[in-house]
């Protein structure tokens, strides 16, 4: 008899759709592992698609999430990059293993887990074993599961784009998932780190992350405090998260020949800033579309040399996926997990 697996589906856009379903755990195909699901992080990302489909064209019924770590079950014919009882964590894209992304002028793609993919909000997957790369050794399931898309979204923009240096300026807005690893990571790699949020707790709670100086965004005008911290000289890396018109004010505070890398679109998905700072500074605005395979396994290599240990702000029992996504709106430090 065959055996069942739970996971979280929707036959209709909308989170309150959402409901556990039972099917046969499935076969590893050839080139293919089963993987037992241990543990489940969530992005924003997961709430816009389960709330719009993002203009991607969902098969339902439909399973989310695109962040997961877990432990290999069983191995198809021919694999050769993983065993049974290997601990794993999913890509993002498993299209895009290194250089440049998959997807034409015309026709940019994205086929992320949880999207054009197969989510992962399930007690088990089979997918192709280029989807999955090591977990890192030092963190456990919960921990890792937050890599594929918030850390390495933050390392992409820092690290693989930026090369931050010792004493480098590196403004994070916020303190989601993506913002608490930029932090970490600049910390790193030896930058002084100002974190913008509209909550004092939140601040001081960076601070004691490591973050070198915090700005009350809601009560001072941000940008304006950056180039105080700095002595005019603005900021070397931005991480821009809001979106929207706060594209002006990353503007307005990053250094001559900066970086600004566009990440959230918590402020609109529409960006809008003056021309004068563009061509007076000669930033590069860089567009962050999460990052390709290679990209996650260098970041889990560097997370067991550094000891950095990503931010958890709540784990949920997989039978509170709903309570999870309902924490996630509510704007978390750090990140939501859910475990198996």
């Amino acid at each position: 008899m065959a055996r069942l697996m739970k996971e979280w589906t929707v036959d209709a856009l909308g989170a309150q759709n959402l409901k556990i379903t039972e099917r046969a755990v499935p076969e590893p195909g050839p080139g293919e592992v089963l993987v037992r699901t241990t543990a489940v992080s969530l992005n924003f990302r997961d709430k816009l698609v389960l709330e719009n489909g993002m203009g991607m064209p969902l098969s339902f019924p439909f399973v989310p999430g695109s962040d997961m770590a877990g432990v290999v079950e069983a191995v198809g014919r021919d694999v050769t990059r993983f065993k049974a009882g290997d601990r794993v964590i999913s890509v993002f894209d498993p299209t895009w293993i290194d250089g440049q992304k998959p997807g034409t002028a015309r026709h940019p793609t994205s086929y992320a887990l949880g999207g054009l993919n197969p989510g992962v909000a399930s007690q088990y997957v089979a997918f192709p074993e280029d989807w999955f790369v090591a977990a890192p050794e030092s963190l456990d399931d919960g921990e890792a599961s937050t890599l594929p898309c918030a850390g390495v979204t933050a390392w992409f923009a820092l690290v693989e784009k930026g090369h931050p240096k010792a004493g480098d300026r590196v403004v994070v807005q916020g303190t989601g998932g993506v913002s608490l690893f930029g932090l970490q990571i600049a910390k790193a790699h030896g930058a002084e780190v100002i974190v913008t949020s509209a909550s004092p707790d939140k601040l001081a709670r960076a601070r004691a992350l490591g973050a070198d100086h915090g700005i009350n965004r809601a009560s001072e005008d941000w940008a304006e405090r950056v180039l105080e911290i700095t002595g005019d000289q603005g900021a070397d890396h931005i991480l821009e998260m809001a979106g929207g018109a706060n594209l002006g004010k990353s503007l307005q505070a990053v250094a001559v020949q900066g970086r600004i890398s566009v990440i959230g679109v918590f402020e609109g998905a529409e960006i809008s800033a003056p021309v004068t700072p563009v061509l007076l500074k000669s930033p590069v605005i860089q567009g962050i579309g999460v990052a390709h395979r290679r990209a996650l396994e260098d970041l889990t290599a560097a997370v067991d040399r550094t000891g950095i240990k990503p931010v958890i702000d709540a784990r949920y029992p997989f039978e509170q996926f709903p309570a999870a996504l309902a924490h996630l709106d509510r704007g978390p430090f750090g990140k939501v997990v859910v475990e198996f």
